[in-house]
């Protein structure tokens, strides 16, 4: 990695970048952006000398071309924005796309905006730090404005010597009007956001001032700031109130939304597929989880943006962990290996799939009957996914189905109805997480909603959620009988809600124990 300059120079921004009138690309910096004094502590250094910032400047060829055409994303943002503004006629509402994070001393990592503003901007990958979306009301409704960062022209210090956001150091960043035209967005320097929201709060038709508070501290503290008359209670409360909503307003997808979960899911299936073809190398590794996790998380990265939260990839016992992130056991022969894993597209929508499979290519007895118990589960948990079905009902019937094969093996001290009582719940030593989460741009999507909303509500068509019950009988678990301990399985598909019942969007992905062991030989064939 190239050498860092001096710790004063990161986070300093030059207003009125390429956007703003009057600054050649070569004209010289004017004295008020002259480099600070060099830190005597620091062993960095870079050129300071006037000649030096007059020669950068110059000699560059045109920048690329500005789009003409706005992003696909760009008129279901825009709806979406009109039906959050509803929520709250003449207030202002500010959603941060949040900053850099430091991941260690002056480096930060792969930076991804808050869900919330990607929704309602259409911006996805690493757009943009720093950015801030203000829903300002007007006489007809609100009008969307951008605040961002405009880009720095080559005269400025930023361009340089700015490890954080200067061009030379991590690349351009788009102008204003390139933003404007792919959002349809108005977009201004973000310099101006405070004395904007100032100037539009000192209007009497102005009610009132959210932030997403959970977003940007910094924004957060800079709206506080414009609402010295409230007290710290009633600010928290009414900016849960916005956190809320746009939370809410996520439960049920659009048109747009769908098909960027189905490319998330097209590429998973490539991902799953790779790690079966890559299942020879994990065992012979000592860290074959790792070769395993490797392998789809490439897939996801030269695919999409990424992968949409941790691989876990765990075998054998570690199976038995719900979420085992370390990844680094072996992956044996005659073991299980539990693949919970979704590629986050440059949308930022992600798969959610989980697959229990032989590393051996053939289930043993005993995998094979506590998978068949899992698919069963899960099956019925589908049987009731459709419109007018609550949320909690996919949870229970598949508990249902967990409770009575336990019961049937011995394992519960009561029958199953009793285990199913609220005083009894016996069987969720064996799974203890649900069975569904909305799905979308967060892994668990719509976190914030209303119970209401979430647990207790009608499906609808639209929604997206998973299905993933699980049996998770760890080693040292003295109530089991000995074929059964160390066994952990989980199915997880990614479900959408449709008119007259569901579609399993994951179905690519083979569930039934015999379509596993064919689908495995396949793929690890010869030439295949």
């Amino acid at each position: 990695m190239s050498e860092t300059p001096p710790s004063e120079v990161p986070g300093s921004q030059v207003p009125g970048g390429e956007d703003a009138p009057g600054r050649s690309p070569t004209a010289e910096a004017p004295a008020s952006e002259s480099l600070p004094p060099e830190d005597p502590k620091s062993h960095r250094s870079l050129p300071r000398s006037e000649a030096f910032r007059r020669f950068i400047a110059d000699g560059w060829g045109p920048r690329p071309a500005e789009p003409t055409a706005p992003d696909a994303s760009a008129p279901f943002a825009a709806a979406r924005r009109d039906v959050l503004a509803g929520l709250f006629p003449g207030e202002v509402l500010v959603v941060p796309a949040g900053g850099l994070s430091v991941r260690s001393n002056d480096t930060d990592y792969r930076y991804r905006p808050h869900s919330a503003f990607a929704h309602l901007t259409g911006l996805g990958t690493d757009r943009e730090p720093d950015a801030v979306l203000v829903l300002l009301p007007g006489a007809g409704g609100h009008d969307a404005v951008l605040y961002l960062r405009p880009q720095a022209e080559r005269s400025s210090e930023e361009f340089y010597a700015d490890a954080r956001y200067g061009e030379l150091w991590v690349g351009p960043r788009p102008g204003l009007a390139a933003v404007s035209t792919t959002t349809g967005l108005e977009c201004r320097d973000v310099s101006r956001l405070e004395a904007d929201l100032a100037g539009r709060l000192a209007e009497a038709a102005t009610k009132g001032l959210r932030v997403l508070r959970e977003a940007d501290a910094r924004a957060t503290e800079l709206v506080d700031g414009l609402r010295p008359g409230a007290s710290g209670q009633e600010r928290e409360e009414a900016d849960d109130e916005l956190a809320t909503a746009v939370s809410e307003l996520r439960l049920v997808k659009d048109a747009w939304e769908v098909e960027q979960l189905r490319l998330a899911v097209a590429a998973s299936v490539r991902g799953f597929e790779e790690v079966v073809r890559r299942l020879p190398a994990a065992v012979a590794s000592p860290r074959g989880e790792r070769v395993v996790e490797a392998a789809f998380d490439g897939v996801a990265r030269v695919e999409g943006n990424g992968v949409g939260y941790e691989t876990i990839s765990a075998a054998g016992d570690h199976a038995c962990t719900l979420h085992w992130i370390r990844n680094d056991g072996p992956v044996r022969e005659g073991d299980l290996l539990l693949l919970d894993a979704g590629v986050e597209v440059d949308s930022l929508y992600t798969a959610d799939v989980t697959r229990t499979l032989p590393v051996s290519g053939t289930f043993t007895p005993a995998q094979r009957q506590v998978y068949q118990a899992v698919l069963d589960a899960a099956d019925a948990a589908f049987a009731v996914a459709r419109p007018g079905a609550r949320f909690r009902d996919v949870h229970e019937a598949a508990m249902r189905v967990v409770a009575e094969r336990l019961a049937s093996w011995g394992l519960l001290p009561v029958g199953a109805e009793d285990s199913l009582a609220p005083e009894g719940q016996y069987h969720r030593r064996w799974m203890a997480h649900g069975t569904s989460h909305h799905l979308g741009l967060d892994v668990h999507d719509c976190a914030r909603a209303r119970r209401e909303m979430y647990l207790d509500a009608e499906l609808r068509p639209g929604m997206v959620f998973t299905i993933e019950p699980g049996l998770y009988v760890k080693s040292d678990d003295l109530l089991a009988p000995p074929e059964l301990r160390g066994i952990g399985v989980r199915i997880e598909d990614d479900v959408l809600v449709t008119a007259d019942g569901c579609e399993n969007l994951t179905a690519a992905l083979p569930r039934r124990p015999d379509d596993v062991e064919r689908w495995m030989a396949r793929l690890r064939a010869p030439g295949a």
